[in-house]
C-alpha cells in the first residue's frame, strides 16, 4: 500500500482514511491550514500519524513566509492552529514542540536556511517513526506464540503511523517470523476504524483477520478464542494509565476477568511524563453526527441527544505490559517507564 503520509514538491499527500476501504484516494495539502483541517476531519488519524502530519504542517507554514518581518509571530500562528486540532494524542504536541525547538535553534540561519532545516526535521520525524515502529514490532513479537489469536481494537497499523504500525506492527513482526496467528478486529464504533481500516490493512498484508462487533469480545474470551489483546495508545500517563480509542477500557476489563494478557504498543513519545495519572488526560468529544449516522445515513432519531467521547482511559492495573521501542515496560509503570 502507498504511504499514509508523503512529502513531495512542497506539499503533504495523505491517504483519505474516511473513504477506505471503498475508495483509495489521496488529499493534497499545500498549506498548514489544510493540514490542520485534515487532522480535525480525520482524513488522517492515529496518534503517531497526526504527529508527523503536524510536523509537516509547521514546515509548510514557514515555507509560505516570504520575508522575516514578524517571523516569530507568524510561526506562533501556525503553531497555535495545529495545536488546536485534536487534544488527546500526545504525539501531536510532542512533534510540535520538537519543531518549535528546531525553529528556535535555526532562525539565525536566514529564511532559506530555516525553511530547509524545518523540512529536514519533519522528514526526520517521519523516518524515525517508521524505525521506531519496527523496533516496537521486534520487542512485541516475543510476546506472541504460534497459534495465538489476537484481539485488537481500533486501528494501530500503517494507517495510524508513518509506516509499519504499533499494535499491528507487533502482529506484522510475528507473522513475518512465520508464526501462525489469527487477528480478531473489533469494528470500533462509531467510525468503524477496525472494520474499515484494520481489516483492509491486514487483508493487504495477507494476515488472517476476523471482524467482530464491539460487543462480541467478552463472549469470544469466555469461549477461549482470544489468547491476548494488543492495542495502540494516544497518550500514556507516567503511572501507565492509557488513553486509547473509546471502548478500549471495556476490552481491558473483559481481558482481566478472563485472565487474558492485555498489552499496549506505543512509541515513547506517546508517554506524557508530565501527567501523574490518566484522569489528567484531556478527552476529545466529537460531533454527535458521527454517532447518529453511518456513512451519511441516519441510524437513529435525528434529534436524539448524543455523547461522543472519542477516547477512554484504561487504568494501569489492567495493562499487562507497555511495548515501546526501548523495551517492554511492566508494572509498576511509575518506575519502569521512568
Amino acid at each position: 500500500m502507498r504511504p499514509t503520509i508523503e512529502w513531495a514538491d512542497q506539499k503533504v499527500i495523505l491517504i483519505d482514511q474516511r473513504k477506505l476501504p471503498w475508495e483509495e484516494v489521496t488529499v493534497e495539502c499545500r498549506d498548514y491550514g489544510r493540514v490542520a483541517e485534515a487532522i480535525e476531519k480525520m482524513i488522517i488519524r492515529g496518534a503517531p500519524a497526526i504527529g508527523v502530519a503536524a510536523a509537516f504542517g509547521v514546515a509548510l507554514g514557514v515555507l509560505k513566509i516570504k520575508d522575516r518581518k514578524d517571523l516569530e509571530g507568524r510561526f506562533a500562528r501556525v503553531y497555535r492552529r495545529l495545536e488546536r486540532t485534536r487534544p488527546t494524542a500526545r504525539n501531536l504536541f510532542w512533534a510540535l514542540e520538537r519543531m518549535k525547538r528546531t525553529f528556535e535553534s535555526a532562525k539565525g540561519l536566514g529564511l532559506s536556511g530555516l525553511k530547509e532545516r524545518l523540512v529536514r526535521e519533519a522528514l526526520d520525524i517521519e523516518n524515525e517513526d517508521v524505525e521506531t515502529n519496527r523496533k516496537i514490532g521486534a520487542w512485541g513479537k516475543t510476546l506472541i506464540k504460534n497459534g495465538d489469536k489476537i484481539l485488537t481494537h481500533c486501528n494501530a497499523g500503517e494507517l495510524a503511523t508513518a509506516g509499519y504500525g504499533t499494535a499491528l506492527g507487533v502482529v506484522r513482526a510475528a507473522f513475518a517470523e512465520g508464526k501462525k496467528i489469527q487477528v480478531y478486529a473489533d469494528e470500533t464504533r462509531p467510525l468503524l476504524q477496525g472494520a474499515r481500516l484494520t481489516c483492509w490493512e491486514l487483508d493487504k498484508a495477507g494476515i488472517p483477520v476476523v471482524l467482530i462487533t464491539d460487543n462480541m469480545a467478552g463472549w469470544l474470551m469466555a469461549k477461549g478464542e482470544i489468547s491476548l489483546v494488543i492495542t495502540g495508545a494516544d497518550r500514556i500517563a507516567r503511572n501507565g494509565d492509557t488513553a486509547n480509542k473509546i471502548g478500549t477500557y471495556s476490552v481491558a476489563i473483559l481481558a482481566r476477568e478472563h485472565r487474558i494478557p492485555f498489552y499496549v504498543a506505543a512509541p515513547f513519545n506517546t508517554i506524557d511524563l508530565s501527567l501523574s495519572a490518566g484522569s489528567q488526560i484531556p478527552i476529545e468529544e466529537r460531533a454527535p453526527e458521527e454517532v447518529r449516522k453511518i456513512r451519511g445515513r441516519w441510524v437513529t432519531l435525528p434529534k436524539v441527544k448524543v455523547r461522543n467521547p472519542a477516547f477512554d482511559v484504561t487504568p494501569a492495573k489492567y495493562i499487562t505490559g507497555i511495548i515501546t521501542e526501548k523495551g517492554i515496560a511492566k508494572p509498576p509503570y511509575g518506575k519502569s517507564l521512568k
